[in-house]
This record gives structure tokens, sequence and C-alpha cells, in this order.
């Protein structure tokens, strides 16, 4: 009997979905295993779909779920698995239910397709929705308080539009016309999402690389290099290195990843930017000079990411929280070390929890000896403030009128 079609699609999003929930897995991890017996493009990206909408929405979905059964399912049941699915396809993806149905249980074969298939039409019949925005996890609106969560899921509701961050700033004004685009800062551009970021004008000629407004408001704050030396440090896939080159910084991008690194690369030769691509493990390596400046990109749990990558809501806890911790203080001490005097460290993480963030500049002020350099308001775009302390914090709730941005940390020191 033929499958119908874009059951390939449907399996390979059970898998992903299967190996972020049960295995702790990325979703970027996830996707390589999970994909490799979809040939059609428009498979793939609707697989990735369903699972990132599944994701997004968790929480909402299990309620419904919940809503039309006598006994809960178990979390890691299949049937709730795929009546995710089923349910993210015809609230999210619009896909006419009768359709949903006929891709959906043949993924139950030889189980209970008829309990599936019960649910999901009660839900129909009751022409039941989901809330404007998600609700989060119970363990991230613990950690982030009700009211910092009821704002950063304001931000969630949809995926993120594209930014981009011009080689010439001087540019802007001209490329957000030729490409219908709205622009939050000099050098910045957001279009709609949809066209592939290769066809879009300008892609070949390296007039632009794809960068989320907020990571690109570290590197704006260490000014032109005129020439001076800045360490990018966990640089891949480097955005914030082609920023400081095309400032005139003279610099070294250091990270640990063969693949990220190559992808650094490929953004240099496209661009034509000069920097000097380094592989090591920060840890270990030693510099044979000082530096201007350093830019710590720190690893991260990436909860910051969220709006884009919401596998993170549900894989993110206290521990991975602490390793991280404990992983980025070495990176400070260590930076600390390879900084002149009269050096500035910028410290940044696209994470929203405070042990990475704030605990991490209180951390360095006491611990370090460095000066701390405030960030002024006129260093970031409109709608955007510092706080008391002078250090950035942004969230997906932040700038909604303009489609929001991800959730970074920035802190900057000088050393004396």
């Amino acid at each position: 009997m033929p499958q119908p079609s874009g059951i390939h699609a449907r399996r390979a999003a059970l898998q992903m979905l299967d190996a972020v929930l049960r295995r702790g897995e990325t979703l970027e991890q996830a996707e390589h295993a999970a994909l490799r017996q979809v040939r059609k493009p428009a498979d793939k990206g609707l697989a990735l779909a369903i699972a990132n909408e599944v994701l997004r929405w968790l929480t909402d979905l299990d309620a419904l779920i919940d809503s039309a059964t006598k006994q809960r399912l178990p979390d890691d049941a299949k049937p709730r698995a795929v009546l995710r699915m089923m349910l993210a396809q015809w609230l999210r993806l619009e896909t006419p239910p009768h359709a949903v149905i006929a891709t959906a249980l043949p993924l139950l074969a030889g189980g209970p397709r008829r309990l599936a298939h019960g649910v999901f039409s009660t839900l129909t019949k009751r022409e039941v929705t989901l809330p404007d925005v998600p609700t989060l996890p119970d363990t991230a609106r613990a950690r982030w308080g009700a009211e910092h969560a009821a704002e950063i899921a304001s931000g969630l509701a949809e995926p993120p539009p594209l930014d981009l961050t011009l080689r010439a700033e001087a540019e802007t004004q001209q490329m957000a016309v030729q490409l219908s685009a709205d622009s939050l800062a000099p050098g910045h551009l957001r279009l709609a999402r949809g066209e592939a970021v290769e066809k879009i004008a300008g892609f070949a000629e390296g007039q632009w690389w794809v960068q989320d407004l907020a990571a690109s408001l570290p590197a704006r704050m260490l000014g032109a290099g005129q020439g001076r030396h800045a360490l990018d440090l966990c640089a891949a896939p480097g955005g914030k290195t082609l920023q400081l080159a095309a400032t005139g910084w003279n610099v070294t991008a250091l990270d640990i990843s063969k693949r990220r690194l190559g992808l650094l690369k490929e953004n240099l030769k496209r661009t034509n930017l000069k920097a000097s691509p380094l592989r090591a493990d920060a840890l270990t390596w030693e510099p044979k000079h000082q530096f201007d400046a350093i830019l710590l990109d720190a690893p991260c749990t990436a909860t910051g990411t969220c709006r884009r990558h919401p596998d993170v809501l549900h894989r993110i806890g206290p521990r991975q929280i602490k390793e991280m911790v404990e992983l980025q203080r070495g990176l400070v001490t260590r930076a600390t070390e390879w900084l002149k005097r009269g050096g500035v460290l910028l410290y940044v993480v696209c994470s929203l929890e405070r042990e990475e963030g704030e605990a991490q500049a209180e951390w360095i002020d006491a611990a370090l000896g460095l000066q701390p350099s405030p960030i002024a308001a006129d260093e970031l775009p409109a709608g955007l403030q510092p706080t008391e302390q002078g250090w950035l914090r942004t969230h997906p709730g932040m700038l909604s009128e303009y489609s929001g941005l991800d959730g970074f940390f920035v802190a900057r020191w000088i050393k004396t």
C-alpha cells in the first residue's frame, strides 16, 4: 500500500522531537539524522516547521490533548507525540484536518490509531484554538519569574524575521530601499522571512551576512579599530569577526570547532574581509601578544535564542547552567590575562539566565580587578536602554513593534 504524500516529513519531525524531548539533543543535532531520508527540500522544510511549532507551543498543545482524554497520556507516549504534531499542523501551519489525519495516523502503525484519531476529532469539533502567546514550560517560568517570563513569551509567538548586518554601514539606506527592508540601527536590515538567503541581492557580492540585531550590538561597543588588535574569542560562525574586520580591527578569531571555523572562513572569503582564524582550545591556548580588545562571546545555554531555537525551552536546567557558569569563569579569567593595560573586555552571552549574565558580571567586578566601562544609551538602537549598572540585557519581548530580538547579556570593562 503506497504511503501518503508527506509521510517522510512527518516521520522525520517525530524523530527530531523524540531526540530533543527524550534524549536532550539540540534540534540542530537531531535534524542531521532525521532528515537523511527526506529528499525534497520542501519536505525538509516542513519537517523542521512541524518540530519547531511543537516545541514553541508544547505546553499549550499538551493542555488541549489533556482536555480530551479521560486518562492523561504519559509525556513520552507516542500517541501524545503524534497528537502534538497533528495539532501543530492544524492550528499553526493551517493544514486541513483531513490531510493531518491522513499523514499522521500511519505513524502509529500497529498502535493506538483510534485513540489519536478520536482525540484529534474531538478537538477539531470543539474548534479549539491556541492562546495568542505561548505558555512557557514551568521550569523556565520558575527560573525567569512570572512577570519576566510573560514578557519573554510575548516575543515567541512567531518565528523571527531575517536580520542582516551590512559590510558597509554607509550603504544602509540604499540597501534598505533595494531590499524593501526596515533598519533598526546603522548597518542593520530586517527582512520578512521566506526567501532563501542565497537568493537575496548582495549575497554573492558579500555585502552582508545574517546576524540577529542583538548579536550585532556587542561589536559596535568597541568602536573603530584603526589597526588595533582584537581577539574574538569563541568566534565562529563569525558575525562579530566580520563586524570587527569591517571597522578596521586586526582580528584574531579563535574557536575550537573545525566545522564552525569553516563557516567563518567561507564568510570571510565571500565578504572579502580579512581576519586570522585560529583553531584552538581557549582554556589551554597561549597568545603570542596581548590585545587591545577582547570580545568573549562565551559558550552558554543559549536560552536567549528561544524564538529561533525553541528546543532550549525544554532542554535547559540547573545542571547545564552550572556547567556553563564554570566554563565562562575559566574563559574570562584567561581572557583578562591576554588584555593590554587600557584594553577593553566585552563579556557576551546569548542567555536569559541571571547566573550566566548579571551574576557573572558581579563576579568579574569582585574577582578580577577590572574597571567597569558602562554601556551608554546612545550606543544602542532606539527602544533599548542599559541597566542601572551599565550592562545591556535584551530578551525576545523587547522591540515587539519590530518583531523583537534575541536575548543577550553584554557587559564591558577596561583593564587598568
